[in-house]
C-alpha cells in the first residue's frame, strides 16, 4: 500500500518554523556525569548533534554531596557545603560546549524533614525541615558557580526549581501550597544574589496540570513574582501494561498532545502581566518510563520527527529526555537495549531517533514547506534541505511517497545534486541486529562495532537537471522511515582526461 503526496514549493514563501531542537538535551541524575560511559556517550551526542545546555535531577541529591553537617564545640548543628563533585560535573559539560539548564532538587537527606525517596537511587522529596536552610544551600551553590565560572556566564544559565511538583511521588502528598512556598523562597534568593537569573517553574506533568499551571500564575500574579519563565512536561503515550523488566504503551494521538501544550500557552497569556512569557518543555518523549521498547524504535523516531515540527510553535524551548542510557530511575538495566530514554545506548550506539535529532539540527534558514510529513529549508545561498518522515500510531505497512517541487534560478538544464540520508527498518536500526543475534544481555567488542556499524543511516544520491524553473524530487519513505535531504547545484571539477561514463563503462 502506497500514498503518494505532490508538493510544489512557490518561489519567495516563508513560512513560521521555530527550530529550538539544540536548546537542551535531558540526561540522568547528576551523579551519572562521573562515569566514563555517560561521558563518552555525551561526547558522541556533542559531536554529530550539539547541544546547548543539559538539564537533570539531582544536583543536590546525597551522591553530589554538596550538603554536609557537622557538630560545632558548642554542641550547635553548622552546615558546610561541599562542590568536589559538582565542579568535575560543570567542567565536563563546559568542555563541550554544554551550559547547565539548572534544576534545583532533590532534597539532601540531612535537610529534609521526612523519609519518602523516589527512584532506585533515592532521591528524597520532602520539603526542608527549614526552608532558610535550603535557600542558603541555594545561594552558596550558585555562588560558588559564579566565583568558579564568572557571574557573567552562570546568570545565563536558567533555573528550574524542583522537577513535577504536581505528583505525589515527587513532592511529598503533591502539596501544591507547599510547593509554591519553596518556589517564592527560592525565587526571592536567587534574584538577590543577582537579578540577571532567569528562573521560573513549575515543571508540572500529566496529572491536573492545567489546575497547577492556572493556580502557579495565580499564585505568582497575587504575590507580585516577577516570572522569568514556565516550564512543563510533555509525553505522549497512554498508560504502560508490564511485563518481566519492560512496559509496553501505545502512541496517544499527537493532536492531543498539542492541543494540551496550547491550553498552556492560553492560560499563561490569559494574565496579562506574563503575557508571551516563554514556556520551556524540560522533558519530552513519547514514553515517559524508562523501560519502554518503544524507545528504540524506528516508530520512536518518525513519530519525534512529527513532534519537532511542532513543538516550537507555543514553545520557546523542547528537551529530549535524555540523551543516553546510562541511567538508574528503575535500577540499573539488565540488556544493551532495554527501552532505555536515552538517544545513545550503552556501548555508544546511536538508536534511530539520535538520527531525527542530527537531521532537524541541519534545518538552518528560511522554511519554505511545513506539512505532516514533512519540513524544508532554503539556505541563504539558495540550496534546499529539508526533513521528511511517515510515522504510524499502529503498524499499518503504508509506505509514502513525496513528490516536491523545487524552484531554482540556475541556467535551463543546470545539473543538481541529491542527497538523501534514510533511517527506517532496513536502514539505521541497530534494535534488529541486536535481536537476530539473539538479544545478548552482554556484548563483545566485536558486537558493539557491528551495532555501531548498523546504526549509521543508509545514503544515496543522484543527479538531477533543472527543467522550466524547478527541480522534482521523489522520495519513498517506509513506514516508519524518517529522512534527510539536501540539494544543491553540481560545481564540477575540471580534471584533464577525466570520464566517469568511461570509468563505468557507459557507452557514449
Amino acid at each position: 500500500m502506497k500514498e503518494t503526496i505532490r508538493s510544489t514549493i512557490k518561489p519567495g514563501i516563508q513560512i513560521p518554523f521555530h527550530n529550538q531542537v539544540d536548546y537542551c538535551i535531558g540526561t540522568g541524575r547528576m551523579g551519572l556525569a562521573l562515569q566514563k560511559e555517560y561521558q563518552n556517550q555525551l561526547a558522541l551526542v556533542q559531536k554529530d548533534i550539539g547541544f546547548k545546555h543539559i538539564r537533570g535531577h539531582g544536583l543536590f541529591s546525597d551522591d553530589m554531596a554538596i550538603y554536609q553537617e557537622y557538630t560545632d564545640e558548642d554542641g550547635n548543628r553548622r552546615a558546610e557545603y561541599n562542590f568536589t563533585y559538582l565542579d568535575l560535573v560543570m567542567d565536563n559539560y563546559l568542555n563541550l560546549g554544554l551550559r547547565p539548564f539548572l534544576e534545583l532538587g532533590f532534597m539532601p537527606e540531612k535537610m529534609a524533614s521526612g523519609k519518602q525517596t523516589v527512584f532506585y537511587w533515592k532521591g528524597n522529596v520532602t520539603p526542608p525541615r527549614n526552608q532558610e536552610d535550603w535557600c542558603a544551600l541555594v545561594r552558596a551553590t550558585l555562588q560558588h558557580l559564579m566565583e568558579r565560572y564568572g557571574a557573567d556566564e552562570v546568570v545565563t544559565w536558567p533555573v528550574e526549581v524542583w522537577n513535577e511538583p504536581n505528583l505525589p511521588g515527587f513532592w511529598e502528598n503533591a502539596d501544591m501550597e507547599g510547593y509554591f512556598s519553596l518556589f517564592q523562597c527560592t525565587f526571592s534568593t536567587i534574584k538577590k544574589l543577582d537579578k540577571r537569573f532567569r528562573v521560573g517553574g513549575p515543571a508540572i506533568c500529566g496529572v491536573e496540570d492545567e489546575l497547577w499551571i492556572r493556580s502557579f500564575m495565580e499564585f505568582c500574579s497575587r504575590e507580585s513574582i516577577n516570572l522569568d519563565f514556565v516550564t512543563r512536561h510533555h509525553y505522549t503515550t497512554e498508560p504502560p501494561v508490564t511485563e518481566g523488566h519492560y512496559s509496553y504503551q501505545e502512541l496517544s494521538e499527537p493532536e492531543l498532545g498539542f492541543a494540551n501544550l496550547q491550553s498552556t500557552r492560553d492560560m499563561i497569556d490569559s494574565f496579562e502581566e506574563y503575557r508571551g512569557l516563554p514556556i520551556h518543555i524540560t522533558e519530552f518523549n513519547t514514553s515517559y518510563v524508562p523501560n519502554c521498547p518503544l524507545h528504540d524504535t524506528n516508530q520512536n523516531a518518525a513519530y519525534i520527527a512529527h513532534q519537532l515540527s511542532r513543538l516550537g510553535d507555543v514553545n520557546e524551548s523542547y528537551s529530549y529526555w535524555t540523551f543516553g542510557d546510562v541511567f538508574e530511575e528503575f535500577g540499573v538495566p539488565f540488556a544493551p537495549f532495554h527501552g532505555g530514554f536515552g538517544l545513545v545506548a550503552n556501548g555508544c550506539i546511536p538508536k534511530p531517533t539520535f538520527w531525527t535529532f542530527q537531521f532537524f539540527k541541519q534545518l538552518q534558514g528560511s522554511c519554505v514547506h511545513r506539512s505532516e510529513n514533512a519540513v524544508i529549508i532554503q539556505k541563504e545561498d539558495s540550496s534546499y534541505c529539508g526533513v521528511a518522515w511517515n510515522y504510524s500510531m499502529e503498524r499499518s505497512e503504508k509506505n509514502l511517497e513525496l513528490i516536491f517541487e523545487l524552484p531554482v534560478q540556475q541556467e535551463e538544464g543546470k545539473e543538481y545534486f541529491c542527497l538523501v540520508k534514510t533511517v527506517n527498518e532496513e536502514n539505521g536500526n541497530p534494535l534488529k541486529i541486536w535481536h537476530d543475534m539473539g538479544e545478548p544481555t552482554s556484548l563483545s567488542k566485536a558486537q558493539v562495532n557491528l551495532l555501531r556499524e548498523s546504526a549509521k543511516p543508509a545514503v544515496r544520491s543522484l543527479r538531477k537537471k533543472q527543467e522550466k524553473g524547478k527541480i522534482e524530487l521523489n522520495l519513498l519513505i517506509t513506514e516508519h522511515g524518517v529522512c534527510f535531504f539536501e540539494v544543491y547545484p553540481v560545481c564540477r571539477g575540471v580534471d584533464r582526461g577525466y570520464y566517469y561514463d568511461k570509468v563505468m563503462q557507459h557507452r557514449q
